[in-house]
């Protein structure tokens, strides 16, 4: 039910209204609306009510079992939102920052050089707002590095056919053109059509280590090798270091930059619960051209570089410092975890996934990759059952939200048929596991029992199956009036 259909005319909340402050201020009246707004006119109570059952209908990491694959869709420790809700960090105003924010300041340059160490870079900027962001802001930087080089017929940016969706999308941005290079049967890039790739046209690479396969590339160094005889740079898409922090750093595997998502690998607020946050850290090559701004300090103070002590960065991309109240939570995380604590989140995460890999192969499901062990996610694919019980992914998806399991992401990679990529996260419990290993292999015998079970599915959810391509051809989001 919407809100409107609870709207009764007459019907208002006085207790919320905001006294009136003096005079209006005076507005033309060719601006001054002629009818009233068609709000909805509800109770506090209604409002209360309406809205709470609204959030009970949502599925969340707090709620549910959410094992969104090459998302880590984690558990949010609290004590990081109290910590960066804490009044000098709140009450700090962004113009006066280096004036009167000197101790968030701290914080933020300290997150700076922890990030730099965990992924053995030389220099890191907290600027960008999420990883889609960051992705960008390293093009750039490859992009000002060959520029400044005058290596102009550097235009195109190599990207395997496993990579997040947004890794193309970046380099066109950046005014790239996109060449795909294959991975094999492993899961590993592809050593030969690589070389066949590369090229004085070739700017850099775009990839991930753990790849979205699920698997860690086993030649990462040799890639590293061609590219950069080639006279490119290595670009890590941070999306999957979950797998890897404490353990082993992106920049000794040879990668020039990274973006990182503190709202997955550093616990701070995914998705629809809050703003994302995408630092970049790059080597030595691209030092002068980090977005920024850059903390630095000087003496006991610290400051922001300046355009002028910065002359080749590729600039600001957000205002003032960027998303602070979420680069805090991960700065409370990393400090409350320590390094023992990140290599603990590494093996666990991939302890977990391996687990259950391995429960779900007993249960009957078949990995994408069965003689490689899984990093923080694996693959499934339900090929078979698609073949022998019209059954799609999507059919089996579907089916998970009736158990109370968002399910895993479905068809990405699109290079394995009928994929379900699944990521259980270092947070979750043994006990956890084993019941969605239950729920996984009871929908399963629904598959080869009662397919059409399966195929209307939801049968729980407020909302049922969707005409997915309708409602993202053309949405309808105005509420008309009867």
């Amino acid at each position: 039910m919407l809100i409107f259909d609870r709207s009764r005319r007459g019907r208002a909340a006085h207790a919320q209204l905001l006294p009136e402050f003096g005079e209006s201020p005076a507005i033309p009246d060719y601006l001054l609306r002629k009818t009233r707004p068609a709000l909805p006119e509800v109770s506090e109570l209604d409002a209360v009510r309406h809205y709470t059952r609204l959030s009970q209908q949502n599925f969340s990491i707090d709620t549910h079992f959410y094992p969104l694959g090459s998302c880590t869709m984690k558990y949010n420790p609290k004590v990081c939102h109290d910590l960066a809700s804490l009044p000098g960090f709140l009450n700090t105003h962004p113009l006066g920052l280096e004036r009167t924010g000197q101790g968030t300041l701290a914080c933020l340059y300290e997150l700076q050089e922890m990030l730099a160490e965990i992924t053995g870079m030389a220099g890191v900027s907290l600027a960008c707002a999420a990883g889609a962001q960051g992705e960008f802001a390293g093009v750039a930087m490859i992009r000002a590095y060959h520029a400044l080089r005058g290596d102009s017929g550097r235009t195109e940016m190599l990207v395997p056919d496993a990579a997040h969706g947004t890794n193309p999308a970046s380099a066109s941005m950046g005014g790239f053109r996109v060449r795909e290079v294959a991975t094999n049967a492993d899961g590993n890039v592809d050593l030969t059509a690589l070389e066949l790739a590369v090229g004085p046209q070739t700017a850099g690479i775009m990839l991930t280590n753990p790849s979205t396969l699920g698997v860690f590339d086993q030649h990462i160094r040799a890639i590293a090798d061609i590219v950069h005889r080639a006279g490119g740079l290595l670009y890590y898409d941070g999306a999957n270091l979950n797998a890897i922090a404490g353990k082993v750093r992106p920049g000794d595997m040879g990668f020039d930059v990274i973006h990182l998502n503190l709202h997955k690998t550093f616990s701070t607020p995914h998705g629809g619960g809050g703003p994302g946050a995408g630092p970049v850290g790059v080597g030595d090559k691209l030092l002068p051209f980090l977005p920024l701004p850059v903390i630095v300090k000087d003496g006991s103070r610290y400051r922001m570089l300046t355009e002028t002590e910065r002359p080749h960065s590729i600039g600001h991309l957000v205002t003032f410092a960027g998303n602070v109240g979420v680069l805090l939570r991960a700065y409370v995380y990393i400090r409350m975890l320590g390094h023992e604590g990140l290599e603990r989140v590494a093996e666990f995460s991939t302890l977990n996934a391996n687990y259950l890999l391995k429960k779900l192969v007993e249960a009957g499901f078949e990995p994408a990759f069965p003689q490689r062990r899984a990093a923080h996610e694996f693959i499934i694919t339900l090929k078979r059952l698609a073949k022998e019980h019209h059954v799609t992914a999507l059919d089996f998806a579907k089916r998970l939200l009736d158990y109370g399991v968002h399910a895993p992401t479905v068809y990405f990679p699109l290079l394995i048929p009928e994929c379900f990529l699944i990521e259980p996260t270092e947070t979750e419990s043994k006990e956890a596991l084993d019941a969605f290993v239950r729920i996984m292999a009871e929908i399963l015998k629904e598959a080869e029992t009662d397919p059409d079970r399966l195929k209307s599915a939801p049968h729980s959810l407020p909302v049922r199956r969707l005409d997915e391509v309708r409602a993202a051809r053309h949405p309808d989001l105005a509420y008309k009036s009867e």
